[in-house]
Protein backbone atom coordinates (compact mmCIF):
# COMPACT_ATOMS: atom_id res chain seq x y z
CA UNK A 1 0.00 0.00 0.00
CA UNK A 2 2.79 2.48 0.24
CA UNK A 3 3.51 2.57 -3.23
CA UNK A 4 -0.12 3.96 -4.03
CA UNK A 5 0.53 6.64 -1.63
CA UNK A 6 3.13 8.80 -3.37
CA UNK A 7 1.00 8.52 -6.75
CA UNK A 8 -1.66 10.25 -5.54
CA UNK A 9 -0.14 13.24 -4.85
CA UNK A 10 0.48 14.41 -8.38
CA UNK A 11 3.32 15.50 -11.10
CA UNK A 12 5.49 17.55 -8.48
CA UNK A 13 5.93 14.70 -6.55
CA UNK A 14 6.80 12.37 -9.52
CA UNK A 15 9.58 14.92 -10.96
CA UNK A 16 10.91 15.17 -7.28
CA UNK A 17 11.14 11.68 -6.84
CA UNK A 18 12.78 11.18 -10.32
CA UNK A 19 15.20 14.04 -9.47
CA UNK A 20 16.23 12.53 -6.34
CA UNK A 21 17.09 9.22 -8.15
CA UNK A 22 18.00 10.02 -11.43
CA UNK A 23 18.74 13.52 -11.17
CA UNK A 24 20.92 13.01 -14.69
CA UNK A 25 17.96 11.90 -17.06
CA UNK A 26 15.37 14.43 -15.73
CA UNK A 27 18.24 17.11 -15.94
CA UNK A 28 18.81 15.87 -19.48
CA UNK A 29 15.09 15.37 -20.51
CA UNK A 30 14.40 18.93 -19.71
CA UNK A 31 16.92 20.38 -21.42
CA UNK A 32 16.37 17.99 -24.68
CA UNK A 33 12.34 19.39 -24.05
CA UNK A 34 13.91 23.23 -24.28
CA UNK A 35 16.30 22.47 -27.28
CA UNK A 36 12.98 21.03 -29.40
CA UNK A 37 11.04 23.60 -28.52
CA UNK A 38 13.79 26.65 -29.40
CA UNK A 39 14.54 24.28 -32.90
CA UNK A 40 10.58 24.62 -33.48
CA UNK A 41 10.79 28.40 -32.66
CA UNK A 42 13.79 28.80 -35.10
CA UNK A 43 12.35 26.35 -38.03
CA UNK A 44 9.24 28.24 -37.83
CA UNK A 45 10.72 31.72 -37.76
CA UNK A 46 12.99 30.45 -40.57
CA UNK A 47 10.27 29.43 -42.73
CA UNK A 48 8.05 32.37 -41.94
CA UNK A 49 10.69 35.00 -43.35
CA UNK A 50 10.89 32.99 -46.12
CA UNK A 51 14.50 32.32 -45.49
CA UNK A 52 14.55 29.65 -47.62
CA UNK A 53 16.51 30.15 -51.13
CA UNK A 54 17.40 26.68 -52.39
CA UNK A 55 14.83 26.89 -55.09
CA UNK A 56 16.03 29.57 -56.75
CA UNK A 57 19.92 27.85 -56.69
CA UNK A 58 18.72 24.80 -58.74
CA UNK A 59 17.01 26.03 -61.45
CA UNK A 60 17.06 29.24 -64.15
CA UNK A 61 14.73 31.38 -63.06
CA UNK A 62 13.31 34.66 -64.40
CA UNK A 63 11.84 37.35 -62.58
CA UNK A 64 11.30 40.61 -63.08
CA UNK A 65 12.27 43.70 -60.82
CA UNK A 66 8.63 44.64 -60.09
CA UNK A 67 7.61 41.28 -58.83
CA UNK A 68 7.78 41.34 -54.67
CA UNK A 69 9.31 37.94 -54.88
CA UNK A 70 12.43 38.90 -56.32
CA UNK A 71 13.01 41.28 -53.75
CA UNK A 72 13.80 38.54 -51.40
CA UNK A 73 16.21 36.67 -53.44
CA UNK A 74 19.95 36.55 -52.30
CA UNK A 75 22.55 36.59 -54.55
CA UNK A 76 25.04 34.11 -51.96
Amino acid sequence: MAAGAPASRGLSALFKRGWNEIPEVVGSSAMAIIGIGLTLVGLTNYYRKDSDNRRYKTDYVVMRPEDPRAARIRTD
